[in-house]
Parts: C-alpha cells; structure tokens; sequence
C-alpha cells in the first residue's frame, strides 16, 4: 500500500489524526487523491491507515491505527457504533447528528437524521468517492424515506470539491414538520432539506434550548441572532411573559413566525441587523440571548470577531433589567472558552456591571468532542446573571 513518512514531532504522535502537509518527510508509492494509505513514522514504523488527499492542506486524515479499507464492512461498522453512542446517551437517534466526522472515525463524514429523512455531508475527497456506498448502508441501517447528498460547505473547496445538492435515495422531501423535545409538549419545526438555506433546526443547541427556556417563565426576552426561532420557540412555550426575535435574514424571520403559529406561540419578530438592534434599543430585558453564526472561520480574522463579540455583549449587558440573565454563545473552535469569556468579562468592566455565572453549555453529545483534536469542539456558552449594583 502506498503512503507517507511522518515528520519526527508532528501532531499524530501527540494523539490527533491529521497530517499536514509540513509534516510529510516523503512519500512513497504514488498515492492518488482520495485514496486509503499507510501512515510510517520517520523509523518507518507503522502508525495505521488513512485517507489521502495531496491537494488539501490536510494532506491526510487517519481512520485507524491498524491497516483498513475503506469498504462497506467499514462503514457498517463505524456507522452502526456512532449510532448505538447516541442510544446509550439517551439522544433520540430520528432527531440527531449520528456521525460527527473525526469524533466517529469518518473523517469528513457527517450524518444528520431528521425523522424519515437523512442527511449526508461528505467533505473530503475520501468519502465523497465512497458516498453510493454510504447511501446504501444509512439505508440499510436507519430505512429512510429519503437519503439527500448536501454538500454545501465552504470547506469542500479546501478539498477540491464542487457544491452539490443532490438525492441519494428516495423522493425529493417537501417542506415537513419535527418536534424537538426541548419543553414539555415539545417545540415543532418547519424543515426544509433542499431549499439550499440551513435546515432551520440546529442540533447541537436543543440541549442548550431546554436549559434557557426554564429560566424564561414570566420573563421578557430578547433572542438575537434567531435563525428559524430555536430559542425563541422554547422560551414562549415555557412561559415567557414575552418574546423578541431579531435577525438580518428574512427568510430566517419568516420560518420563526411560521414556527410560531405552528406552535400557537406570539414572538415578535424582527428584520433587523442585530447588531444595530442591540445599539439603538431602548427596551429593557429579563433575559437576553445571543447565538450569532461564526465571526471567525481561521486565527488570522480571530482579533476580528473578539471585537464583535465585545460589541454584542457590550450592549446586551446594558440591556438587562434588574437580576437579568445574558446567554451567550460562540460556535468557532478558534475562539476558545477562557477567551470567549474573557471577552464577556471585559465587556462587563465596560459597561460598569457585575455578572456571576450561573452556567456553562457545549455542544449536544451528538457532536461528540474528542480531547487530542481540539477541532472536534467548537461551541461553547455561558450563562451570566446580572449582580446588584455595589
């Protein structure tokens, strides 16, 4: 099997699974894009197999300390465990993420399942090549209605691959309704897989939604950033005396009042930029989220997006009535949770108010974190309570 020689002090021998092109000491049997490879060390001991790709910067990403092909035993297997993981977590597997890319030993792979319908991301070369065969056994394992391809992340070029929108099995899915089991008697969601927009339902915040909304009964609130209503949603049916939802995109704002009436909730909610928002309004809030998308995709934009993240907090600390609550969350990996708070705590000095902590989120254990590749987590929040004036 053709492969390459690792670099002396590369990441690999500290536990990660990724070899970048700096961390290459030769290569060895003219290996192909997308193909499965040996991985060597520098004293040409073997370090397992993986999937390759000279055009990425990641040039390989490992699927197993033993040599392996990717085949369909391969991904019955890797598939079928990432799906018990969730089980044996008492995670709804029909409402989930049932295989989160490296943290499942797929690298690339990522599988969302929405009831009768799944989703399949493939980013990286790897196992777009091998996606029929995937198809077949999500078919075989879940019996889906519907198997749809989307590829339609900004990180298939890093890989050489095209966007693609596309059925794998089954009919094209309308418009249809989930409910996440976020409060008692559920939260219901408009979905739509095919639309080319988000699915409108983020999974690794429903944990997150649960925890917000018992702090929401008989309180005003403010949801910034609201995508399709997630937070929104499980506030006032958990008994908000009001609910505010604010966000730039209007499609986003249409889905959250068609979520509304589906869920016979009043949200007001608003076209707005919700930076501008937090900056001209003169409201006052018992308690204030804010889930804004990634301000930073790499370390050299991360300056950036702290001070957006400042501004936010800045003004949603002003915001806050008497005893208020601010939630706050950040969904980049470069972002880390003592610099995310950090900030928070900075912007607090600002505006001349005292916060404690009440409590902190991460990602559902459906996007699981795997501690030697710090990539594997991204979001974290935290949860501050407005201190008396001292």
């Amino acid at each position: 099997m053709a492969g390459i020689i690792i670099k002396p002090r590369s990441r690999i021998f500290h536990g990660h699974d990724w070899v970048y092109a700096s961390e290459i000491q030769k290569t060895f049997g003219n290996p192909n894009p997308g193909d499965v490879i040996t991985l060597k060390d520098f004293r040409d001991r073997p370090l397992g197999t993986a999937i390759y790709n000279p055009e990425s910067q990641i040039v390989a990403r490992r699927i197993s300390r033993r040599t392996q092909s990717l085949n369909k035993d391969f991904f019955e297997r890797r598939i079928g465990q990432a799906i018990a993981q969730r089980e044996s977590s008492g995670i709804d597997p029909r409402l989930a993420r049932l295989v989160w890319s490296e943290s499942d030993g797929l690298p690339g792979m990522v599988v969302d399942c929405y009831g009768d319908h799944v989703v399949l991301q493939t980013l990286t070369l790897a196992m777009y090549l091998h996606r029929e065969e995937i198809a077949e056994v999500l078919v075989s394992l879940l019996s889906p209605e519907s198997v749809i391809l989307r590829n339609d992340s900004p990180m298939l070029a890093a890989e050489g691959l095209e966007v693609e929108i596309t059925m794998l099995h089954g009919e094209k899915p309308g418009p249809f309704i989930v409910e996440a089991p976020t409060v008692e008697g559920g939260v219901k969601f408009e979905i739509d897989l095919l639309d080319g927009q988000k699915t409108g339902l983020y999974l690794d915040q429903l944990d997150a939604h649960t925890a917000i909304a018992k702090l929401a009964k008989g309180k005003r609130v403010l949801d910034c950033f609201c995508n399709q209503g997630g937070f929104a949603l499980a506030c006032a049916k958990a008994g908000a005396a009001s609910v505010t939802a604010v966000d730039s995109s209007e499609p986003a704002i249409a889905a959250t009042l068609r979520n509304a009436e589906l869920n016979g909730v009043v949200i007001n909610a608003v076209k707005h930029n919700a930076f501008d928002f937090l900056k001209h309004c003169e409201d006052q809030y018992d308690l204030v989220i804010l889930d804004p998308p990634s301000f930073t995709k790499n370390k050299k934009t991360l300056n950036n997006a702290m001070r957006g993240y400042k501004e936010i907090h800045l003004r949603g600390i002003k915001l806050l009535d008497r005893d208020g609550i601010l939630a706050t969350y950040c969904c980049s990996h470069h972002a880390t949770r003592e610099l995310f708070l950090q900030n928070i705590v900075s912007a607090s000095v600002d505006a001349k108010r005292s916060l404690r902590m009440i409590a902190s989120h991460g990602q559902r254990l459906d996007h699981p974190v795997l501690p030697a590749i710090p990539e594997t987590e991204y979001l974290k929040g935290f949860v501050l309570q407005l201190m008396p004036s001292r």
